[in-house]
């Protein structure tokens, strides 16, 4: 799980900044360039992946606004999966670790998810705990998060939901924290306690699925593994697995689910980018590859990404891009500022075009405040508000231009659309399911207007994000300076 301002860090940080460094261009441009000509050329014949959708992880945005005022809350629902909003058809829960309740608070706001046990009166040490015993669940737990269950379920007709773990309860850990062990590079799991934490998942998945009336399809309980960075002084749930205890872990969950008679199939490894994913890969023996029915990466650094999607496809098996934000490291909070949007929307058309992903699925839609303290503060999030803030409110809600560069993707390349290659470097491009529709996502960075030429037989709109507009119908072809701009072409 990659977060804001990981102190922990900083390789993350630096590889984000490397990523889009070009974004010390100004925000306006003073003098117009003549324009470039463009021609992007879709290969239809090479139509692949299906794509499912646009999603985000819930996890803290979801525990802190879903106990907002019904007006507030639904307007947020609204903003990421109304039809008028992103139209998002995804979600991955995540189920609380949970911390121990008599430690002094550690983890950030709206991290410490809630977890789904309650340890007895009386009861000390970490060995009390057994998945049997009804009075060892909690099922009032998490209620905020929950909330956004219903309110997507409310809004989109089929969703597709995955459930995740960031880490294990606190009784199951070596270092009696969900942050991580004290050394990064160690597994926090307690050796032998495979077994009941896949059974604290599946029986959490179950539950959820029962009282809420959803079904997930996946189930994740791993999360960015292979990382030295999930070390017991950070601020939010994480834990190190080896590549050897994330297969031990992956078959446990796989005959937890099993045992409970669910058609959750494992998604694994959530790595936290490509090399580390195909470092894991190549470690998992047959019959860990075997239970894994999705496999999910992270694209916090994008070499090695093409060889994640040859993996999948071997496999034969369907590739999640299961989390990502890329705001520019340096880049102070500005809601209206194109340079963070216009990294963001690089980084996803090269994700489509390289991981060639049946998903893509933000880490977190909302954000708190981060310009605080005399701090510049970061553009993580698509949406900011305040997590300190009471639950009552009033709540500001501040809709960034990032928001605007993903709903030129997502409003238009739609469940069902076929990923097809794009001769361009910026250009991502889709086909409707039926072939009379093909969309084109074109991020311009420079400072000179590109002139697109669509491909022959096809016209159509197109679309703007820039400085002066937020997902606006433009009138000819001609994408402005420092935009993302999107063709709706029909032939």
């Amino acid at each position: 799980m990659t977060k804001p301002a990981l102190a922990i860090a900083p390789s993350r940080r630096a590889l984000l900044a490397a990523i889009a460094g070009w974004a010390a261009a100004p925000a306006l441009v003073h003098a117009e360039e003549p324009a470039v000509s463009i021609a992007p050329r879709p290969d239809l014949s090479r139509a692949s992946t299906v794509f499912e959708g646009w999603g985000t992880a819930l996890a803290w945005f979801a525990h802190v606004t879903g106990g907002w005022p019904d007006a507030e809350r639904e307007r947020l629902a609204d903003l990421l999966y109304g039809p008028r909003g992103l139209g998002w058809t995804i979600a991955r829960y995540n189920i609380g670790g949970g911390d121990r309740p008599d430690v002094e608070p550690y983890l950030r706001p709206g991290a410490a998810i809630p977890g789904f046990w309650r340890q007895p009166r009386g009861t000390t040490g970490t060995d009390w705990w057994t998945p049997d015993q009804e009075a060892m669940w909690d099922w009032s737990a998490d209620a905020n998060q929950r909330w956004w269950l219903d309110a997507i379920k409310a809004r989109v007709r089929a969703p597709i939901l995955e459930a995740f773990s960031n880490s294990p309860p606190w009784f199951m850990t070596v270092s009696g924290k969900v942050s991580g062990a004290e050394n990064g590079a160690d597994d926090n799991l307690r050796p032998g306690q495979e077994g009941p934490f896949a059974a604290y998942l599946a029986r959490v998945v179950d539950e959820l699925q029962h009282r809420h009336g959803v079904v997930f399809r996946t189930l994740s309980p791993v999360n960015e593994p292979n990382t030295d960075y999930w070390r017991a002084a950070n601020t939010q749930e994480g834990a190190h697995w080896s590549p050897a205890r994330q297969g031990a872990m992956i078959l446990a969950t796989h005959a937890a689910l099993k045992a409970r008679g669910l058609a959750t199939v494992v998604s694994a490894p959530d790595e936290t980018n490509s090399h580390l994913f195909l470092a894991d890969w190549a470690a998992y023996p047959a019959e860990v590859r075997a239970a894994i029915g999705q496999l999910n990466v992270h694209s916090y650094g994008v070499v090695n990404q093409t060889g994640v999607r040859d993996a999948a496809r071997a496999a034969g098996i369907r590739l999640w891009m299961s989390e990502n934000d890329t705001p520019l490291d340096k880049d102070p909070e500005d809601f209206e500022g194109m340079n963070s949007a216009l990294a963001l929307a690089e980084h996803m058309v090269l994700d489509l075009k390289r991981l060639e992903p049946s998903a893509w699925v933000f880490w977190q839609a909302l954000e708190t405040l981060s310009a605080r303290d005399g701090k510049p503060g970061s553009n993580w999030g698509l949406i900011k508000v305040d997590f300190r803030a009471p639950p009552q409110g009033p709540h500001a809600i501040h809709v960034t231009r990032k928001y605007w560069a993903i709903a030129q993707f997502s409003r238009f390349i739609r469940p069902g659309y076929r990923l097809v290659p794009v001769d361009d470097l910026d250009t991502a491009g889709a086909l409707s399911p039926e072939g009379r529709e093909l969309v084109l996502v074109h991020v311009n960075g420079g400072l000179s207007p590109r002139r697109l030429t669509p491909p022959r037989g096809w016209s159509g709109r197109m679309t703007v994000t820039d400085i002066r507009h937020r997902a606006e119908p433009l009138d000819g072809l001609v994408v402005p300076p420092r935009a993302v701009a999107t063709l709706v072409l029909r032939r």
